[in-house]
């Protein structure tokens, strides 16, 4: 009888002992959700030191050697509102029908396939974390209560001189038809303490110093490299202007693309690349440029140093993205705004505990799987309804499978980038066809080679099977094919 009292006391000590192990297992397991901080650059293109540009980006370099490296990523448009609206709801604009500047808190306004969409810091926030942001992220900076905490962000791009010191904004455009920039360039403020970035650097390491009773989310969205390409003369003085490189250029590069690229490729109220030869600026255009990649990478080493040396450091996700590229010249202006290579090319670095260190991946990947990439990374549940695919199996080694980015700008016209060849099929049906290997400036169009038929027939398999018909909060101003395409889709069913 002492025996069976015995064993049954053990067994209910060992039963009770396993339950509160069981238990402290999974608080320590919710206490150790890794953080995420995730950070967004606008308008960088890859010049960056750790691709070998020919930026100085000590911060961005330390952070790509602490975790994985992609070199040929793409973003899902080349304008901010419609890339950032993809990346946040991980849908296509092909899908939605955002092809232009959708206000921040219509972005499930009247829309399907947004309406109950669950968004990336939402999605954090659902499975308890403390969401953060500041400065810009979506379009502006989110919508209404995105955030548990919102730094909001300053508005403009400023801060600005009295009076521009190169450029209008105007250029030779029509001024009703394709309105004003913020393009100019120059030194300008005189401290970095007056960068609205510098600001928002402030807000996140005041918070990165706190203790954090869960696991966070914190998002810092960052103005340069957009123009203005102001910063002040001490990143000036990192590029004498006698160092600085042109890019590849000929004015004849665009005579063998399709009447409608060159209607997408209109900005008027940009530089033009012959307009900057003949004035002497194309040099100093650059050097504003490298100047305030410079400038960003020194407020990133600032987030990225407090967070080194907060309780956060060894159990943080991180992310570094840009929206699009930007052209400096190539295919004849300074802007984003294309289908080609150098407009859709970005920066895509992420960092983690469990991932390598100073990995380089070359296979083409998208802006499109950061956000389910994240939630492997955070160790949360996939969200069903993201159109991208998690790149942890390839950056933790696994079989790199053959892959494509696509990138989409207005309705029916869209980019795909292999490994080799980049493909672009207009509204139209009309093509461009470009052999990396041979071509990488894209200088020579292809696609009426007959000996790249297979090749082109392979590459439209990817061609988006559903072409959303304009969203009707997405506005476009700047190029006037984009609103004549609106109003002509406007009315026709969906493909």
């Amino acid at each position: 009888m002492k025996f069976r009292i015995h064993f049954y006391l053990i067994i209910y000590v060992l039963l009770v002992v396993g339950c509160k192990d069981e238990h402290s297992k999974k608080e320590l397991s919710k206490q150790q959700a890794p953080n995420v901080l995730f950070i967004a650059v606008d308008d960088l293109n890859t010049m960056l030191g750790n691709l070998d540009g020919p930026a100085k980006t000590p911060n961005i370099d330390k952070l790509a050697a602490m975790g994985v490296s992609f070199t040929d990523a793409h973003c899902q448009a080349p304008l901010c509102g419609p890339s950032r609206a993809s990346l946040m709801t991980g849908l296509r604009p092909s899908t939605t029908g955002m092809y232009g500047m959708v206000p921040d808190d219509k972005i499930r306004s009247e829309n399907t396939e947004t309406k109950d969409i669950i968004m990336l810091p939402e999605y954090f926030k659902q499975h308890g974390y403390h969401t953060m942001g500041i400065g810009k992220l979506f379009h502006i900076h989110s919508p209404e209560g995105m955030f548990d905490e919102s730094g909001g962000r300053v508005k403009g791009f400023g801060p600005l001189p009295e009076k521009r010191f190169v450029w209008d904004g105007y250029g030779t455009s029509d001024r009703k038809k394709y309105g004003r920039t913020s393009t100019d360039w120059g030194a300008f403020p005189e401290a970095d303490s007056l960068m609205p970035d510098h600001q928002s650097v402030n807000w996140a390491i005041e918070r990165l110093n706190r203790k954090q009773e869960k696991p966070f989310f914190m998002g810092v969205g960052f103005l340069r490299v957009h123009v203005p390409l102001y910063v002040p003369q001490k990143w000036f003085d990192l590029y004498p202007l006698d160092s600085i490189k042109t890019m590849p250029y000929r004015p004849d590069d665009l005579d063998d693309v399709p009447p409608v690229a060159k209607m997408i490729n209109d900005l008027p109220m940009m530089p033009s690349t012959d307009w900057a030869i003949e004035s002497g600026e194309w040099p100093k255009i650059i050097q504003a440029y490298l100047a305030c990649i410079s400038y960003v990478d020194y407020e990133i080493g600032r987030l990225l140093d407090a967070l080194e040396e907060s309780a956060h450091a060894d159990n943080t996700v991180i992310v570094l993205w840009s929206d699009h590229g930007y052209r400096l010249g190539e295919k004849s202006t300074f802007a984003k705004h294309a289908l080609w290579n150098v407009a859709t090319k970005v920066p895509l670095i992420f960092a983690a505990p469990q991932l390598p260190q100073g990995k380089v991946i070359d296979q083409p990947a998208e802006l499109l799987s950061i956000y389910p990439t994240l939630l492997e990374l955070s160790g949360l549940p996939a969200y069903e309804r993201n159109e991208g695919i998690s790149l942890v199996p390839t950056m933790m080694g696994g079989e790199n499978k053959p892959s494509v980015a696509i990138t989409t700008f207005g309705m029916n016209n869209h980019a795909i980038k292999s490994d080799r060849y980049r493909y672009i099929r207009y509204e139209d049906g009309k093509e461009e066809l470009y052999d990396h290997n041979q071509d990488p400036h894209e200088f020579n169009n292809i696609a009426a080679n007959k000996e790249y038929l297979r090749v082109i027939d392979l590459l439209k398999t990817h061609l988006p099977q559903k072409n959303a018909t304009w969203d009707k909060h997405s506005k476009y101003t700047f190029q006037p094919y984009f609103v004549e395409q609106k109003e002509r889709m406007a009315n026709q069913k969906t493909p």
